[in-house]
């Protein structure tokens, strides 16, 4: 077995050159430690299903013959199960590492000095032509935007710029990134977002609440999309829009933040020539007063409340599920025969007393344990939703509580279900217009 891991405290470059390493080496298993950064942390919440990661301990290391490092290669940055490997003269190992320093030594070793390991790994699979598919090269982007500061550190390499450009030609989505990535707040971004709260200005519409910040700058400042994320939550705004007029060059950059499904920034940005998703997006507008494109914003906005996202549209109907009496047995073949990851349980009267996944499982210790009900190894008070809470609420308890799948019912009775494949869908605004 090859398997393929990285180091202790993984950040976006470990978790995205360990993904890309299993398509370099096809039949790998892709193993994430148990320790992993908090944004890391909150990106595969949504994105766990899709890349198919094992942990340390669902490894047998007598199953082992090949190790491939990528991000370090440094025997104490891995997680600790794999000591045991450390001892085993007959193990292959391959390195992939843009840090010079490291203890572990192979033949098979790729180290050299480079913006992330990402870039590395990326220019292989550019070079023996790859298939990568969009939700992957995003991945690969923020992995190299994250070590070279979005291609602004002084370690960055005109290899990391070519990957950059090749990861967007395989559609990755910057919009993505950049909301999964936690950015730099300096003196200059601190002064930027104290006079917007000095100016601010606030509207309402629909219900909804509006901030608009409008400020001249001169030059390129980093991060604006983070100053205006601030902005709204300091302001406590459903929606907030800066917009940064460059006098100089004539141009008014907009960047928008979105927290309720009915305003929808991204397609707000694409009417005015930018993009996004539906929780932010932004546009380079060339020639703009920005007390014009204000008006226009809000023309769009009141136009967006007809396209509110509904459960209904991007749940998932109708709902497989399995009575409480089924066995482990039966549940698992009707697993594998739906090809999902988990079901919900009901009783007698249909209503939803538990869900059982993949993970539950792993509670069997015993073959004759397979023929014990379902609700012995269920998860029991499961996490429900009525069919009238929003799209956005959903993301988040999914966040919050670690979840794959989430029930919706209405007046009691399971109605659908929303699992993470229908939340990526809408969170990458894939949803028909």
């Amino acid at each position: 077995m090859k398997i393929i891991t990285t180091h202790k405290g993984s950040d976006f470059d470990a978790l995205a050159s360990l993904v890309a390493a299993t398509l370099l080496y096809e039949g790998s298993v892709g193993v994430l430690p148990s320790a992993i950064n908090p944004n890391l942390k909150t990106f595969l919440a949504i994105h766990k299903d899709v890349f198919r990661l094992s942990s340390p301990r669902e490894i047998d290391l007598k199953d082992v013959d090949s190790l491939v490092v990528v991000d370090t290669h440094s025997w104490d940055r891995l997680d600790p199960y794999f000591n045991e490997l450390k001892q085993r003269q007959d193990l292959e190992i391959i390195i992939w590492d843009h840090h010079l320093k490291g203890t572990m030594e192979s033949p098979l070793s790729n180290v050299r000095e480079m913006g992330s390991t990402t870039t590395m790994i990326v220019d292989k699979l550019k070079e023996k032509n790859t298939p990568i598919s969009p939700i992957q090269a995003t991945l690969f982007l923020m992995g190299i935007y994250e070590d070279t500061g979005s291609l602004s550190f002084n370690s960055t390499l005109p290899e990391d710029a070519y990957a950059a450009g090749y990861l967007l030609s395989c559609q990755a989505d910057l919009g993505i990134a950049t909301t999964f990535l936690k950015q730099a707040y300096g003196s200059r971004q601190k002064e930027l977002l104290h006079d917007m709260i000095d100016v601010v200005s606030k509207e309402e519409l629909n219900g909804i609440t509006i901030g608009f910040a409008i400020q001249e700058v001169t030059g390129r400042i980093q991060n604006l999309s983070m100053v205006v994320q601030m902005y709204r939550e300091i302001i406590n705004a459903d929606v907030a829009f800066g917009l940064f007029h460059d006098l100089e060059n004539d141009h008014c950059m907009v960047i928008g933040r979105s927290a309720v499904d009915s305003v929808n920034v991204g397609r707000i940005m694409r009417s005015m020539g930018g993009g996004g998703h539906p929780g932010a997006g932004s546009a380079l507008i060339k020639k703009g007063r920005p007390s014009a494109i204000k008006e226009t914003i809000m023309e769009l906005v009141g136009g967006n409340q007809s396209s509110s996202i509904a459960l209904a549209d991007i749940m998932s109907y109708p709902v497989k599920t399995v009575k409480d009496n089924t066995t482990m047995e039966e549940v698992a073949k009707t697993l594998r025969k739906v090809g999902c990851t988990g079901l919900p349980v009901v009783d007698e009267n249909d209503r939803i007393v538990g869900v059982i996944s993949r993970r539950d499982f792993k509670k069997i210790s015993r073959d004759n344990q397979m023929q014990s009900p379902v609700k012995a190894f269920m998860s029991r008070n499961p996490v429900v939703m009525e069919h009238d809470r929003s799209a956005m609420e959903v993301i988040q308890l999914m966040i919050q509580k670690d979840i794959g799948r989430i029930p919706i019912t209405q007046d009691g009775k399971l109605i659908g279900i929303i699992t993470r494949s229908d939340v990526m869908t809408y969170y990458y605004d894939l949803l028909p217009d």
